[in-house]
């Protein structure tokens, strides 16, 4: 074909708001119903019947009535009207055929066809693979990377030879099992993650299937120490039979219509450098992909144990966190009165009003009621009150009075004011100095101590492994951790080097003071 030819065909001319109206049918009130509308065209589509009238509709209904209790009765539903509506919302094509008329009564009345339309059938495939799939049951292959290893290794051959079919077969399958491998590798480590988050609520659940998910995870991890090696020398094997012949070849072989040859060059080009990338290190003594699962899998396994021993802890005596919030619920709920409660509640937290906000001066009139709190002299409080919560009675004589020593509050208050200081000089410093990363300064003392200092902040909120984003503000920095799978954030300080491996720290400015 000639170049400019991959214009806008097919699903490329279809607008974003047609293409959103597609799953107009699975939010509709009758959802059920057109589900099974779709259903009856699909059964009838694997028999290889396309286009069908709304009688051979109804007649896939009843069909599928018989071996699902719960699709619809065609004979209740307004078939007709359905029909239309799915063509309106471009689910369905409909066109009129006149020829299926068997008498002039028939011939004189309208007679619609219809068909999925190629969105309406991506469409319906998906809202099918949402309803069955099974969340949680997505495992990482282990037998895919000795398919891998066979496909690089004809794949070579092949392109020596020039046998452009078997260098497009062996390259498309490789470029799928790849697909394959990191969109598996993506749902099991967020399912991974979703378990470390709702683990405490259900512990049942993760104890039942640890031992499996530990076994499953050493496997692979061996599987792929195996096998890595031997990907990355095949992988240069074929880079050594010529890349832009490798090139060449699949984009010859590529059949698709309505694409260039640059567009197809361009593509597969685009495909090797990413299956490069994957299997073998971009340089000397960088990482490849593969290095990187693995180094996760390694963490998955250190955080599933880490979760192991902390339900282990939890649930050594019997007690948890949730068994006592579940006891203080259930002693709440049976409180008599709502005053008990309260009262329950303030003795298990703590609570409880400020004894001093009740201490009056000994002269009334001495202090005007219309002076604020900062501007009226402080009130000489009992060593009684503030140690015991006792007023001082006549029992006790005269209460000894607390000793206010002003002069070392301002002392103190000069050396915290000075402290803020320093450390708010020395934010500013360390974002203007970070700015381009954390690869070329070294920080100073002052500079290493509000950074650990934000660090233990943003550590505090996490719960669990670091799976999202944290972070932590103070002298209007901010401090934030993401998570940077086989990554490493080195920081250079006076007293030696800080490695935080798995993570990316950034420091900006715009954080509370």
């Amino acid at each position: 074909m000639e170049e400019g030819a991959g214009a806008a065909f097919g699903l490329d001319a279809i607008e974003l708001d047609d293409r959103m109206r597609l799953f107009s049918y699975a939010s509709s009130p009758d959802r059920a119903a057109y589900r099974w509308i779709l259903l009856a065209m699909e059964s009838a589509r694997t028999g290889y019947q396309v286009v069908l009238s709304n009688k051979e509709v109804a007649a896939a209904l009843l069909q599928l009535c018989e071996r699902h209790p719960e699709c619809p009765d065609p004979a209740e539903l307004d078939l007709l009207v359905k029909l239309d509506q799915l063509h309106d919302w471009k689910v369905l094509d409909r066109t009129e055929d006149a020829t299926r008329a068997a008498s002039l009564a028939e011939y004189r009345n309208r007679h619609s066809v219809y068909c999925f339309t190629e969105a309406g059938w991506i469409a319906h495939q998906a809202v099918e693979r949402v309803i069955h799939a099974r969340v949680g049951e997505e495992g990482l292959s282990r037998t895919v990377f000795r398919e891998l290893l066979a496909d690089l290794e004809a794949l070579a051959a092949a392109n020596a030879s020039g046998d452009s079919i078997e260098v497009y077969s062996r390259f498309n399958r490789l470029d799928k099992a790849l697909a394959d491998i990191v969109d598996r590798a993506a749902r099991f480590y967020t399912m991974l993650a979703d378990l470390a988050r709702t683990q405490e609520a259900s512990p049942q659940i993760f104890l039942s299937h640890k031992d499996a998910l530990l076994t499953h995870l050493r496997d692979f991890h061996t599987e792929l120490q195996l096998y890595s090696p031997l990907l990355a020398e095949a992988v240069m094997k074929v880079e050594q039979t010529g890349p832009y012949q490798l090139i060449q070849h699949a984009a010859d072989a590529d059949d698709r219509l309505f694409t260039s040859m640059g567009e197809r060059l361009e593509d597969w080009n685009h495909r090797w450098e990413g299956l490069k990338s994957w299997l073998a290190p971009s340089s000397v003594g960088g990482r490849s992909e593969a290095g990187r699962l693995a180094d996760a899998t390694v963490t998955a396994i250190g955080d599933i144990t880490s979760m192991l021993r902390r339900l282990t802890e939890a649930t050594r005596g019997g007690v948890s966190r949730e068994s006592q919030l579940r006891h203080l619920a259930a002693w709440l709920n049976a409180a008599p009165t709502e005053r008990a409660a309260h009262a329950l509640f303030d003795a298990v937290f703590g609570l409880g009003g400020p004894r001093h906000l009740s201490v009056a001066h000994e002269d009334h009139e001495a202090i005007s009621t219309a002076k604020s709190w900062w501007d009226a002299p402080a009130v000489e409080l009992s060593r009684t009150l503030t140690e015991k919560g006792r007023e001082p009675g006549s029992r006790n004589g005269n209460a000894g009075k607390l000793q206010r020593n002003d002069a070392e509050r301002r002392r103190l208050r000069e050396r915290q004011l000075t402290d803020n200081a320093r450390r708010t000089a020395a934010a500013a410093e360390l974002v203007e100095q970070t700015r381009d990363g954390f690869a070329g300064p070294v920080l100073t003392e002052a500079q290493t101590a509000l950074l650990l200092r934000l660090l233990d902040a943003a550590l505090a909120s996490r719960n669990g492994p670091l799976n999202h984003p944290i972070s932590a503000t103070a002298h209007g920095i901010r401090l934030r951790l993401e998570p940077d799978l086989g990554g490493r954030t080195t920081v250079a300080c006076k007293s030696g080097s800080l490695h935080l491996d798995g993570v990316r720290l950034t420091i900006t400015a715009g954080g509370r003071r």
